[in-house]
């Protein structure tokens, strides 16, 4: 038997409603901060993820997927979502509409890790880009939306952690105090700390290896070393949190394992695993370095297996859809009956299931049981001969007489199902 490669999983339709309720609840909180879709290539130009993820990242170094393609050329399966977002941001020209322009995804990403709870090598992600504004309250705003994610989907134990990295102005400075606080025992570090310490020193404190971690520890941090303006602009996201209610703590070890970050980066992180669900920040040089003209930028993204493990936990109640309606018979002239009431149902928008197995009486029966049909109509050779037959709700025991018109039909089934008008 053929299985699934490592790292990916099946989602099967006794799981899959679930994420199409979490979808649907998000998607109204992005419509109510004005958010649109925009959807980009499952994989790309190797050098988009060069440019725009950073060659000393672990996603880069360590985690895509790459290969050369028929015509030679390196193609990547996209890792993250933000670098196509951006490419495609300039590309199709939308520098030139209104700013901001805001944008959602929710995209399958590929990345070559270790299999581990809540962390595939086939993953999904929803994100948001907030392109075209500078100021703090861009950053305020996609951290509200994140906040209002987790509150729509009833996910109390959340807490929001924040930090500044700077701008490339200050970062500058602070590099050189850092790269003299690793540099004392570089050569204790792991390999791939040490092909980062010339090129990008911060991205050392984002290692995950536990020997580099206890090196690392008391190690200056970036947000001591602010300039003027990032300092006033992290004080002023501090201060607008603070008004709208939004608790908050000051994580300065927080770097993102992205390099295009710049000033605030943020994660919301499960309180009781300790992992991080999202995670994001202003990246204000990404649009430059790929190719278009100098744009500030801020968004995020977030692991939907990990919010659907929380939404598990926190919404014990949510039902998978069963059918509104059963139609059972068994003759053909009782079966085409059944057929035609269907089919009008159907496209009325009513889920009815019908026999389609040439089962006997008592076996649909069963069946429309097994499958926690709602209600029942049972078509006989008595009820096409009257034209008459009864609808009974099989939650609450009630009957009600119905007419086998297709229009009367529909119009009892309004009384049984609740239904106010047609779809």
């Amino acid at each position: 038997m053929i299985q699934k490669p490592k790292g990916t999983r099946d989602i099967l339709p006794s799981e899959s409603f679930k994420w199409q309720i979490i979808e649907e609840k998000l998607k109204r909180v992005l419509d109510t901060y004005n958010y649109k879709e925009i959807r980009v290539p499952v994989f790309e130009h190797t050098e988009l993820f060069l440019r725009g993820v950073g060659e000393t990242t672990d996603v880069v170094q360590k985690e895509m997927y790459t290969f050369d393609d028929k015509g030679g050329r390196s193609i990547t399966l996209r890792p993250e979502g933000t670098a196509g977002a951006i490419r495609a941001y300039i590309e199709n020209g939308m520098g030139s509409e209104p700013s901001p322009q805001r944008f959602w995804y929710n995209m399958g990403m590929y990345r070559y890790e270790n299999v581990q709870k809540g962390r595939l090598r086939e993953f999904h992600q929803t994100g948001v880009e907030l392109i075209g504004s500078k100021s703090y309250l861009a950053d305020c705003e996609v951290i509200f939306l994140a906040k209002a994610f987790f509150n729509v989907l009833n996910i109390p134990n959340i807490k929001l952690n924040i930090n500044s990295i700077g701008c490339p102005t200050c970062r500058a400075e602070y590099q050189k105090i850092l790269r003299e606080f690793i540099g004392k025992n570089i050569e204790s570090y792991c390999d791939t700390c040490k092909t980062r310490f010339e090129k990008n020193p911060m991205r050392i404190l984002d290692c995950k290896e536990e020997k580099c971690k206890k090196l690392n520890v008391g190690a200056p941090m970036m947000i001591d070393y602010l300039c003027d303006e990032c300092k006033e602009h992290f004080e002023n996201v501090k201060s607008t949190l603070e008004r709208a209610g939004i608790k908050y703590e000051i994580d300065a070890s927080i770097v993102r394992g992205l390099d295009y970050y710049t000033k605030t980066v943020f994660e919301f992180i499960d309180e009781k695993t300790g992992l991080t669900v999202l995670g994001g920040g202003r990246y204000d040089g990404l649009v430059e370095e790929l190719g278009g003209v100098s744009t500030p930028a801020v968004g995020f993204g977030m692991g939907m297996e990990r919010l659907l493990e929380m939404f598990d936990e926190n919404n014990k109640d949510v039902q998978n859809k069963t059918p509104k309606l059963y139609i059972l018979s068994a003759s053909n002239n009782e079966i085409d009956k059944a057929q035609e009431i269907a089919y009008f149902l159907r496209n009325n928008g009513i889920c009815v299931e019908t026999d389609i197995m040439e089962r006997s009486f008592k076996a649909q029966m069963k069946y429309a049981n097994k499958i926690k049909a709602q209600n029942l109509i049972v078509i006989g050779e008595n009820e096409v001969s009257t034209g008459i037959a009864r609808i009974r709700n099989m939650i609450t025991g009630e009957e009600k007489e119905v007419a086998l018109n297709s229009e009367d039909i529909y119009s009892a089934l309004a009384w049984v199902l609740n239904y106010k008008s047609k779809i």
